[in-house]
């Protein structure tokens, strides 16, 4: 039961990491970006190309994937995504799901079709059994709790008490009086889709050895980041946050209890949720713009 525990909880900080960014356009830029599992899947092709063909090691292939996937995200955002801010949201939704069916379709024809592989270092693939095998607690799950924490605790901080998350929500409430306050409206909004990328990247990479990595990975998971975002709200860090967690605990708890209902017990659970709370569990009454 604690490895369970312990598992989903692992599998629920990454897919806050690959979700928040989503969330960050979502609640903060009123963007609905479905072409955010794009930028994981570059942050983990990455990883797997760097590591196959120029020998680096992983730890060192992470920034590389947050940083290319936040330059990708700043090109685009600048060249495509800009002037889709003030359209409709179905505008956006079929703009952006277009993009992805492109990414797959190009990821598929330049690289196959074939699960990657991703070869962790040997430090990371030990287990560490507690309370006589009990609670089972692999290296890289423990790895990757740490380094979401950490990530978790920075964008909470940035967001709530940095200049530059103060002038984020500045623009967000009113572009037009930001601007006349001197603020680079369009500069927020690129940094911030930018880092929302970066992170995407950043969790593609990290979750390639426990979610897999083919040419269907946006898709694949496309639904559990929208789960993420709904059941979460997208008013803050912390309902994600949350609501990740619980969908991990719920998912690993599920198949390992009962496997052949596969993610029944995941849907159903948002399901209930959403019902009892439409704007999402962990935001305000009428909040989630």
């Amino acid at each position: 039961m604690l490895t369970i525990l312990f598992d989903g909880i692992a599998y629920g900080m990454l897919l806050f990491i690959l979700a928040v960014g989503l969330s960050v356009t979502m609640g903060l830029m009123n963007f609905i970006n479905l072409a955010h599992g794009a930028f994981a899947m570059l942050g983990g092709y990455l990883t797997v190309a760097l590591m196959q063909h120029m020998g680096l090691p992983f730890l060192a292939c992470l920034p590389i994937a947050f940083g290319a996937a936040a330059l990708v995200g700043a090109v685009l955002e600048r060249t495509l995504y800009r002037p889709m801010y003030k359209k409709p949201h179905l505008d956006q939704v079929l703009f952006s799901i277009g993009l992805t069916f492109m990414a797959v379709a190009a990821t598929d024809y330049f690289m196959g079709s074939q699960q990657q592989i991703i070869q962790l270092p040997e430090w990371l693939r030990g287990r560490t059994e507690w309370f006589d095998g009990a609670l089972g607690m692999g290296h890289y799950r423990l790895f990757i709790i740490a380094i979401c924490a950490a990530l978790t605790v920075g964008l909470q901080f940035i967001l709530s008490r940095t200049r530059f998350g103060s002038r984020l929500r500045a623009s967000v409430d009113d572009p037009r009086v930001a601007a006349s306050l001197g603020i680079n409206v369009n500069l927020v909004f690129a940094a911030t889709f930018a880092v929302g990328s970066g992170l995407a990247g950043l969790g593609g990479a990290l979750g390639a050895e426990v979610l897999g990595l083919d040419p269907s990975f946006p898709l694949k998971f496309l639904v559990y980041f929208l789960i993420v975002v709904a059941v979460g709200g997208t008013s803050s860090i912390t309902g994600p946050l949350l609501a990740a967690l619980l969908l991990g605990i719920a998912d690993v708890a599920g198949k390992y209890y009962i496997p052949k209902l596969g993610g029944f017990i995941v849907y159903t659970l948002m399901i209930a949720i959403l019902i009892w709370r439409p704007h999402g569990l962990f935001s305000r009454l009428g909040g989630g713009k």
